[in-house]
């Protein structure tokens, strides 16, 4: 089978992907409200509806600008980023200074650059909106990863937080392969070889070496599951268990989520990798409680 490469091909995918992550993003973060916390470990679904996070809203940029342009362009990816920024999304304070400042008119390579005293941003946000790219490169990997990176730097330019957008692109385009979802330790195999080395990197590997381990929370504990909402706290552990239920949006729910750390972002991570391929598609049923994406996304296309 091959890969289909049109436009109308590449964005059916990647809405696929942004589908998946948005109810991902929108169910787990439920499970920060105290009272539904206790659902948690009984599997159960908290009364919808469910709002998504800024996880979701900034994978819409990312989904708009390739329908728009074919490519990362990042310039419209920064432009997006700021006009459709809405504070109550859950942005942390390093972002919504900046994406403020690019609307009113600042250079994002600038501001961008410049955070965390010109170390750049490390954090998991260009992890977090990415699968969708890695869907639409479903039949280029490479290339996944090439603009994955690009889409990286208007707000993370620290060396981890593009090697986790690298990473999860890379799952994302591996999953969603025209001969179907592949073995978890292909996909492991696989985003390993793509991505430079660092401590993402060094994450994955271990979790490749981990993948026969049955105990979520013992792979949480080894890997790290957000709880510092670094890329490298957050990217190996949720190509980890993306990896194992390929196929099986549910168990993939709900083993990342079962750990705790950053539900919305990790369960957004994996819901956008499992949803990359055609057999990962989010239960109706949750889609249903899940709060309608934009019609600005490309969802109407």
């Amino acid at each position: 089978m091959i890969s289909d490469t049109s436009s109308d091909g590449r964005l059916e995918r990647a809405l696929a992907s942004l589908r998946g992550l948005a109810v991902g993003d929108a169910l787990g973060s439920q499970f920060f409200v105290p009272v539904n916390v206790p659902l948690l470990k009984l599997r159960e679904l908290p009364s919808g509806p469910w709002q998504w996070t800024d996880d979701t809203e900034m994978a819409c940029s990312v989904v708009a600008v390739l329908a728009g342009h074919g490519r990362i362009d990042q310039d419209a990816l920064a432009r997006s980023f700021a006009e459709h920024h809405d504070f109550d999304r859950g942005y942390g304070p390093a972002v919504n200074r900046l994406l403020r400042l690019v609307r009113e008119g600042g250079d994002w390579r600038e501001l961008s650059a410049a955070l965390f005293n010109g170390q750049g941003s490390w954090g998991n946000g260009a992890a977090m909106r990415i699968a969708p790219l890695g869907a639409w490169y479903a039949d280029d990997p490479e290339q996944a990863t090439h603009q994955a990176e690009i889409s990286a730097y208007p707000t993370h330019q620290h060396r981890e937080a593009v090697v986790g957008a690298m990473a999860v692109a890379a799952a994302a385009a591996l999953a969603a392969a025209p001969g179907g979802p592949p073995t978890p330790e292909s996909l492991l195999d696989g985003v390993i070889a793509l991505v430079p080395r660092s401590a993402v990197g060094a994450g994955l590997r271990r979790a490749r070496d981990m993948l026969d381990y049955g105990d979520a929370a013992t792979v949480a504990a080894v890997l790290g599951c957000g709880r510092r909402t670094t890329a490298h706290d957050t990217v190996p552990f949720a190509v980890w268990s993306a990896a194992r239920s390929l196929g099986g949006y549910e168990e993939a729910f709900w083993t990342t989520a079962q750990v705790g750390g950053d539900v919305d972002t990790t369960c957004a991570i994996v819901g956008g990798i499992v949803s990359a391929g055609r057999a990962g598609a989010p239960p109706a049923a949750w889609a249903e409680r899940t709060e309608a994406l934009p019609e600005w996304a490309g969802v109407s296309a």
